[in-house]
């Protein structure tokens, strides 16, 4: 199996590799995922160390306040638009890629769904998955 997880933007400017495992994938519910996918939720698989990262190319980024107040850097592809990853202030060595951004989305392997508490009543989630009503600390 392809230990490698790959990906980028669609129209190719911006590229990225991620040479470890995730450590966390969910499904987001939140009011800012919720804009900025277009949908009812935005999907992403969180990786322990940038060091294990590779990004290439360059990235716009937008930068906004989470609910306990830390800053998300959401970085999206400037000619496209695509968001590709996210970065934090108060956790500056995880890095975050967009589920729909890998080469392989079926690699994508949800196991929560957080801020459950502003679902849309018409994006309806799988069964079975852990959901946490905010974000679950830790």
């Amino acid at each position: 199996m392809n230990t490698l997880y790959t990906g980028g933007c669609a129209c190719g400017a911006v590229r990225y590799e991620a040479k470890a495992a995730p450590i966390f994938e969910n499904h987001c519910q939140c009011r800012d995922c919720q804009k900025r996918s277009g949908t009812g939720h935005g999907s992403y698989l969180t990786f322990p160390s940038r060091a294990d990262v590779t990004i290439t190319g360059v990235t716009t980024d937008w930068r906004v306040a989470a609910d306990n107040g830390n800053v998300k850097i959401h970085s999206f592809c400037p000619v496209c638009g695509t968001p590709t990853h996210l970065t934090y202030t108060a956790m500056p060595d995880v890095i975050t890629v967009h589920a729909a951004s890998l080469d392989d989305p079926g690699r994508f392997n949800p196991t929560v769904v957080t801020y459950g508490i502003r679902a849309l009543p018409w994006d309806k989630m799988e069964t079975g998955l852990t959901t946490f009503e905010k974000m679950p600390s830790g």
